[in-house]
Parts: structure tokens; C-alpha cells; sequence
């Protein structure tokens, strides 16, 4: 009993945590909250929590990020609570990894920057339920006692690729879309000229992860679904691969029609803008699997 009440909780933070990246992810990457957080003072900080929390409480009272909606005002507290502190620990992660956050950095410079960019983070975790509803209902009701004739074997290859090629457009035009409002702006040179080999390596990691968590953890729609089907790329580990790879051919396209790159600058460089700017083509891609 107690190990599956954890096994559940362990759930209901992947999800709060999905539903945080597919909210919080677009804010990360403007320079102008990171320039507003810095020179925020603290009484104002605490107004912004104090309004954030209001804010994830309403909407805790009807949606949340658990699988069952709070008995209780209590409940909804400690879950907004929570909410809060997944979008402090996840933001701040994130502004390390992107360099925006380092020893350097000065106490107060920080704390503004991470609570500017927690808000909407924190709200994506309480709207997780809500952003894309579970696919437990759909399991229910895909029980036909009707009889079902076996497809035949040209038809199960003709399915497979199908679902194939509409993983490759779904991930494509989430990745491109995403891509399409970050890649015109001064936000990935600024962060290419900060952030070093070794933080490429983990953003790479991260983005493998929580495109991994999003599509095939978090209990989002459609996830039961995506685990059975037998599309060319699709068991979980090698779709996610396959997706994060053309994540990252949108993001060299999009920075090359925006001309932020050009076909004289060094494979080094797209390499290393493509990198920054898959992070959150990768979030909609998964996004667009999802939608699919």
C-alpha cells in the first residue's frame, strides 16, 4: 500500500513537472524577464508569490496536477505548496544549465530571475490535468464487445508507416512551431556565447528526458495508445531519439531562415544553437505527438 501511494506520487510530480515544461518553456528563453528579475526588489518578489499562489490555489481547487482532485481548502494548499516548489527546483535547474544562474551571480539577482520565470512554470504544474486531459477514459470506453476482424498483414504495414509519418509531421510542426517565436530573437546567440561544451551535453540529456516523460510517463492523453503501437520508430526509447533528432534539424532550419545562421558559419556554431534552441522544439514536438 505504501509503496504504490509513493509510486503514485513519483507519477503525479512527472506530471506536474511535463505539464510545467510544456507551460513555463517559451518564457525561459527571453532575456526580458531575465533582466526584470534582476533588479526586482524583494517586497515585490514576495508580492508575486503571494499572487502565484492564489493564483495555483484556484486552480487547484478544480484541476491540479494529481490524478484526483483535492478533497479539501487544505489539500489544495499543500498541492499549490508544491506547485510552487516544482516550478522553484525546476526553473532553477534550467537557469543553471542555460548559465543565466551561476556562483556569480548575486543572491538577489538570482532570486528574482527564478521566481519571474517560476510563475508560469508553477501554473503549467497546475493545469497539467487540465492542458491535456488522461487517458484513462479513453482506456475505458476502446472495450467493444462488437467483434473486430484481424487486419491483414499488408494493412499492419500500411498502419506502421502511416503512424510513422504522422509522428514525423506531428513532431515537426511542434518542434517548427516553437522554434518559429525563439529563433528570430537575441536570446540563443546571447546563451551560446555563455554556455560551454559540457552544458550542451546535459541540455541534450534533459531534453531526451523530459520529451521521454511528457509523451510516455506523465499519464497525458493518448499515452496508453502510443505504448502499444508498432510504427517503424515507435518503442519509446528509439521515437524519443528519433523525434529529439528532428527536433533539432527544425531548430538549424528555423535559425538558418531567421539568418541566424548562415551556410559560411562553422559546424561548431549551428551544432551549438541548434542544441539550445532543440530544448523547447523537443517540448512541442512531443507537444504535437500528443495532439495526434
Amino acid at each position: 500500500m505504501a509503496q504504490q501511494a509513493w509510486k503514485n506520487e513519483i507519477y503525479d510530480l512527472i506530471r506536474g513537472i511535463s505539464g510545467g515544461f510544456l507551460f513555463g518553456i517559451p518564457l525561459m528563453y527571453t532575456m526580458e524577464v531575465w533582466w526584470i528579475g534582476s533588479y526586482t526588489k524583494p517586497p515585490l518578489m514576495l508580492g508575486v508569490i503571494a499572487v502565484t499562489f492564489v493564483i495555483i490555489f484556484l486552480l487547484n481547487r478544480t484541476d491540479g496536477f494529481r490524478r484526483r482532485k483535492p478533497d479539501d481548502s487544505l489539500q489544495a494548499a499543500m498541492d499549490s505548496v508544491e506547485a510552487l516548489a516544482i516550478g522553484f527546483v525546476c526553473v532553477t535547474c534550467m537557469l543553471i544549465v542555460l548559465q543565466e544562474v551561476i556562483w556569480e551571480t548575486p543572491l538577489d539577482e538570482a532570486l528574482g530571475k527564478i521566481i519571474f520565470e517560476a510563475v508560469p512554470f508553477a501554473i503549467g504544474v497546475a493545469l497539467a490535468r487540465t492542458m491535456l486531459s488522461d487517458g484513462e477514459e479513453e482506456e475505458v470506453n476502446s472495450f467493444s464487445p462488437m467483434p473486430v476482424s484481424l487486419p491483414s498483414l499488408r494493412q499492419q504495414e500500411q498502419e506502421r508507416y502511416q503512424a510513422t509519418l504522422a509522428d514525423i509531421g506531428a513532431t515537426l510542426v511542434g518542434a517548427l512551431l516553437v522554434a518559429f517565436n525563439i529563433a528570430p530573437t537575441d536570446e540563443i546567440s546571447m546563451l551560446a556565447s555563455a554556455v560551454s561544451a559540457q552544458w550542451l551535453l546535459v541540455m541534450i540529456i534533459i531534453s531526451l528526458v523530459i520529451s521521454y516523460m511528457i509523451v510516455f510517463v506523465a499519464g497525458f492523453t493518448t499515452q496508453q495508445k502510443r505504448l502499444q503501437q508498432q510504427g517503424i520508430f515507435q518503442r519509446p526509447m528509439v521515437e524519443t531519439m528519433v523525434c529529439y533528432l528532428l527536433s533539432l534539424v527544425a531548430s538549424a532550419l528555423m535559425l538558418w531562415f531567421f539568418h541566424r545562421l548562415s551556410l559560411s558559419d562553422p559546424w561548431t556554431i549551428w551544432l551549438r544553437y541548434s542544441i539550445l534552441l532543440a530544448l523547447p522544439g523537443t517540448i512541442g514536438g512531443a507537444a504535437g505527438r500528443l495532439a495526434i
